[in-house]
């Protein structure tokens, strides 16, 4: 038997296309035919700036393909409604699917665009009535939006806070629960899932937002296992080290997790997936973070 070589690298990564998917993947186009582990999530998974983000790490360890399907700022939305998605999660062996942020999703107090989830489109007369004083019409990007609405009036947000994170865990619950394959809920960033509500210095740059871990357990029993990780300071310590990516690219760059965090995701996926493959079926979860080193 010839031994399995995973595809070379490509840098930058070249966006392809899926069946009748109108999302925009990472390339190159892989076959979604025999045996393959899908990953979905946000930008991090993505792997922008990132020369071989974790799922490709993670194919040349298990020998298996590991077929990127992540979008930059994908929200649940983006997957929930794609049906090439749907179906290459259902032909899987095992789906590990990153946990979203809770602000880009279409809900009762607005609409986000169905592919480009950060993308703000309309309020809903329910949100109108709420922040009457607000002109929706001035906001694109859902994070600028929520930013506004609690600065506006912190109370009144609570009750839009409260909505995101219910139509988050419903949505997510349903998601594992169609695809029919083995999930494994990952938690990959900088922090950890909040105890509680959100800071507001938190609502600039924090990601996944919204998400607690309370949410994370009510899904839980949805999934095969639920894996965290937030990188150790010291891999963090080596910020843009590694990324490929223009000079003006560079602010964006800094707020995205770097090589040594890819390397820790793949390190620390590895046993939850070879468990999978092998067929137990226990569920637990993984250590909150990992401290070992790139």
């Amino acid at each position: 038997m010839k031994p399995y070589l995973a595809p070379a690298p490509r840098v930058p990564a070249a966006i392809c296309r899926y069946g009748d998917s109108r999302l925009a993947f990472r390339g190159p186009r892989r076959r979604l035919t025999g045996d393959y582990l899908l990953f979905l999530g946000s930008t991090d998974t993505y792997g922008k700036f990132i020369e071989q983000p974790y799922p490709a790490l993670l194919e040349r360890v298990l020998g298996l393909p590991c077929i990127n399907m992540a979008c930059v700022n994908a929200g649940i939305d983006a997957f929930r409604k794609d049906r090439t998605v749907w179906e290459a999660a259902h032909s899987a062996r095992a789906v590990v699917l990153q946990v979203l942020g809770a602000h880009n999703l279409s809900n009762r107090f607005y609409t986000v665009h169905p592919r480009r989830n950060d993308r703000f489109l309309r309020a809903s007369t329910v949100l109108q009535r709420l922040y009457p004083e607000i002109d929706f019409a001035d906001y694109s990007f859902t994070r600028h939006l929520l930013g506004e609405l609690r600065a506006t009036d912190p109370h009144r947000f609570t009750i839009v806070e409260e909505e995101l994170r219910a139509a988050w865990t419903a949505r997510t619950k349903t998601l594992i629960e169609e695809i029919g394959r083995p999930v494994i809920l990952f938690w990959f960033s900088d922090q950890e899932p909040l105890d509680g509500a959100v800071d507001p210095d938190d609502l600039p740059g924090a990601e996944p937002l919204f998400i607690t871990r309370e949410m994370i357990e009510t899904v839980r029993p949805a999934t095969r296992t639920v894996v965290e990780l937030s990188p150790s300071r010291r891999v963090m310590a080596g910020d843009t080290d590694g990324m490929v990516f223009d000079p003006s690219d560079e602010p964006m760059a800094r707020q995205l997790l770097g090589v040594g965090a890819h390397r820790q995701a793949a390190a620390i996926l590895t046993g939850p997936l070879r468990r999978v493959l092998a067929g137990h079926e226990g569920r637990t979860t993984e250590p909150r973070r990992a401290e070992a080193g790139p």
